[in-house]
């Protein structure tokens, strides 16, 4: 419901919000029908409850206004607000809606302090949270499901486990705490079971036999979980980074220039993490954490492993720190090393000349260049497995080391230059299956005074294609009267192959 009232507050809401004050409800598809999917205080004032039949609801309270949810905005929404809660944790996962609630996973472990400790970091949540709009209840526990039921059954707006007494925090709260299906908790109140604390003396195999098949089983993994006997591991909305640093602020910092001037001992302290566990940085990220809620970031990514600081601020400011969007200011910087990787030990000569040469150097040059002109801009070619002389060679993203060589098995002669695609030519033949006598190419004519050939290739009758597994070819090596050499080649065979479409010419490639 806050998504949807933040939503139709703006300038362009695709419909006006209800009267000040009247019972309103989104609605969703349920098993029988449509199901109220949520509600405004009003709504819950009149007696109406999130699950309830739309019809019903509109029985009860017949001036109910109702308008279709929209689940992926809700999504959206939340993992919005779980990028922007990165600023206090490295892994924050959204919560699934369960009964009509949703929330964020925050994993503080050993990082309440850093916030002054975690009853003055529940309070710069909360204060955050409110200036953005956006209504919480809080709790901090030793598990994740004990501190989803303390947020939203302990009736505090914050609540604080001790370490160690989760078992005597969760006694008292409802077994709604323990995120079960609703005829799970329908099962456990006939028995008379309605806190999670009436769960404990019971012996766990005789839970499980109270319910039948697989339900009986989740009580005792949800009851577990939350006492913390069985792990319980998130997912964050984007996998946290191996390596992070990051600086906040006492005063929102509006300019680049603050962010420049902050970056160097943001870089010096991630290459110094890096380097005390061998690894280089393969891709960066710089965020931003904006006053208004919002991030901005640039991204670089890196041909090489590399933790020099030097190398890391110049790749930054080379990929253009003016990228960043600063709004009306920003709370914290965080430099982080989304991807990593061991750096390999090199053998360094003392000469100057093949120290100046070295991978590194390379490497450098390559992310300087990457970052300027994009990730895609340099390439090199490499050797491929291919039948047909175009497929012999790909392109990939260019690295310091020396691409891997492919060994052949013959000592046929290729051009330096192979077009990607093969280009038509009009070639003229002294004898239908000879050596071409002349062809015209680019609209220039060309007589030839050598040539060496056919190299013959069949087709690739593996590969599908719409005409068929294509034709053979055969490969002539040729020299024109100006000493230049071309490598052309006929496609088909006169009266042996596809008689009604005559063999065709084309150039492969060019000799240097």
């Amino acid at each position: 419901m806050t998504v949807w009232t933040r939503s139709a507050a703006g300038p362009n809401a695709p419909t006006p919000p209800p009267p000040e004050g009247a019972p309103f409800a989104l609605i969703d598809k349920g098993v029988h029908g449509l199901v109220l999917h949520a509600l405004n205080d009003a709504a819950r004032a009149s007696g109406l409850a999130r699950g309830q039949a739309h019809a019903d609801a509109c029985a009860m309270v017949p001036h109910l206004v109702s308008l279709p949810a929209d689940l992926e905005a809700d999504r959206q929404a939340l993992e919005r607000l779980a990028l922007w809660a990165e600023r206090f944790s490295p892994a924050v996962a959204a919560d699934v809606l369960i009964g009509g609630y949703e929330g964020l996973f925050l994993d503080m472990t050993g990082g309440a302090h850093l916030f002054g400790g975690e009853a003055a970091l529940l309070a710069d949540l909360r204060r955050r949270l409110a200036r953005a709009g956006v209504p919480a209840a809080l709790a901090i526990a030793d598990t994740p499901a004990a501190a989803w039921a303390l947020a939203r059954f302990s009736g505090q707006a914050e609540s604080i486990a001790p370490a160690g007494r989760t078992r005597e925090a969760l006694a008292p709260l409802p077994v709604e705490g323990l995120r079960l299906e609703p005829k799970a908790l329908s099962l456990l109140k006939r028995f008379g079971l309605k806190t999670i604390g009436d769960l404990y003396p019971l012996p766990r195999a005789g839970l499980a036999r109270r319910f039948r098949g697989e339900m009986g089983f989740r009580v005792v993994e949800r009851l577990d979980q939350a006492l913390g006997s069985l792990p319980e591991p998130l997912d964050p909305v984007r996998p946290p980074p191996l390596y992070r640093v990051w600086v906040p602020f006492a005063e929102p910092v509006g300019d680049v220039g603050g962010v420049a001037f902050h970056l160097p001992r943001l870089a010096e302290a991630l290459a110094a993490s890096l380097a005390r566990n061998g690894h280089g940085a393969r891709r960066l990220r710089l965020t931003g954490f904006r006053v208004d809620g919002r991030s901005t970031a640039i991204e670089a990514s890196l041909s090489a492993p590399a933790a020099t600081s030097a190398h890391i601020l110049r790749l930054l400011k080379e990929k253009g720190l003016e990228h960043l969007d600063l709004g009306f200011g920003l709370d914290a910087l965080m430099l982080a090393a989304e991807k990593a990787e061991p750096l390999d030990a090199r053998a360094v000569r003392l000469d100057e000349a093949v120290r100046t040469a070295s991978p590194d150097a390379l490497a450098a040059l390559i992310d300087r260049l990457q970052a300027k002109l994009g990730d895609a801009a340099v390439r090199r070619p490499r050797l491929a497995e291919g039948w047909t002389p175009e497929r012999s060679e790909v392109w990939e993203g260019a690295g310091p080391d020396p691409a891997p060589a492919l060994e052949r098995d013959d000592d046929r002669l290729r051009p330096i230059l192979i077009f990607d695609a093969p280009e038509p030519v009009a070639a003229i033949a002294e004898l239908p299956d000879g050596a071409p006598a002349r062809f015209v190419w680019r609209r220039a004519a060309r007589r030839i005074v050598r040539a060496e050939g056919p190299e013959r290739l069949s087709p690739e009758w593996w590969r599908e294609r719409a005409g068929g597994p294509g034709r053979t070819r055969d490969y002539y090596r040729v020299e024109d009267e100006e000493g230049r050499r071309y490598w052309l080649f006929r496609e088909g065979l006169y009266g042996r192959e596809d008689a009604d479409t005559p063999p065709a010419w084309w150039i492969a490639g060019v000799f240097a």
